[in-house]
């Protein structure tokens, strides 16, 4: 099992009358990710409402901060114990065997135009052999036509506008492949977390966008910007896409800069260090 040791830095300036909150910062609850121990410090006296969302194990920050310095830490340790799986043996569900609460995951959303990409999924990936190494093509695709690169898209940003740009940061990836799982009747959703094992040339360590594509009654975890290590993604949050799941969502007048994040392999209880690496097997943290 793995042990990983994260440390999340936020820091606002907020003006009166003062501004509401909604962080995606907690680590979720899952089947594969447990938390074995986490701590929260806010330099305001203020009392935060966490909630669970039980379908996805991401749990909801809310507050309301005064005037001035708000700095909100986080630090957890964590352990994954993934679901590994062969490729070749997952199989596709069909679309009348979906359970209810995965079937919005088909649909498109706001960023992820499904419906409008539907002849392409079909050209390139329509006479694939179904299963997850369909989805895996789909994520190939992406990484191969698309570069990576810093402050090159906005907020607005959608799969579509990724798709002529060739170009955008790990949201971007995540939302053309998520958008063109669905439109190959695939479900897809949006994961939002802390990456460790991402190249240092690429900057300081920072929040991170991946896919998970429902496949054999399980979501699978898919990293079309190629940046990271999958077996080393700590999860926050799961949804539609970035509008559901964003780190931080602000009512007011505020001012902020870059969060702070580190996060190194620990040694597990046993004593050993297991550093993730990168590996041919499908991963999952999700029932």
């Amino acid at each position: 099992m793995i042990h990983l040791r994260l440390t999340l830095e936020l820091n606002y300036e907020v003006f009166e009358p003062g501004c509401d909150f909604i962080f995606n910062i907690h680590a979720a609850h899952t089947e594969q990710q447990c938390v074995l121990e986490e701590y929260l410090n806010l330099s305001q006296n203020i009392a935060p409402s966490v909630e669970l969302n039980r379908e996805t194990g991401s749990r909801i920050m809310r507050l309301h901060a005064g005037a001035g310095v708000l700095q909100v830490r986080y630090d957890a340790t964590v352990q994954l114990r993934h679901h590994v799986a062969s490729p070749a043996q997952i199989e596709e569900v069909a679309v009348a065997q979906l359970p209810a609460d995965v079937l919005g995951f088909l649909y498109p959303s706001r960023y992820c135009q499904s419906d409008r990409l539907y002849k392409l999924a079909m050209r390139e990936f329509g006479h694939l052999p179904t299963g997850y190494r369909r989805a895996k093509a789909i994520r190939d695709w992406v990484e191969s036509r698309t570069t990576f690169a810093q402050n090159t898209s906005n907020s607005n940003t959608s799969a579509i506008d990724t798709l002529v740009a060739t170009e955008g940061v790990c949201r971007d990836f995540a939302h053309l492949m998520i958008a063109l799982c669905r439109a190959s009747n695939i479900p897809a959703r949006f994961t939002t977390g802390i990456d460790y094992g991402a190249d240092p040339i690429l900057g300081p360590t920072d929040f991170h966008a991946y896919v998970e594509a429902y496949l054999g009654g399980r979501w699978y975890i898919f990293d079309p910007s190629g940046t990271a290590i999958p077996m080393g993604f700590v999860r926050f949050g799961s949804g539609r896409d970035a509008a559901d799941v964003a780190f931080a969502t602000i009512f007011g007048p505020v001012r902020g800069s870059a969060p702070i994040i580190t996060i190194q392999a620990i040694s597990n209880n046993e004593g050993q260090l297991i550093i993730p690496y990168h590996c041919a097997e499908a991963l999952s943290t999700d029932g």
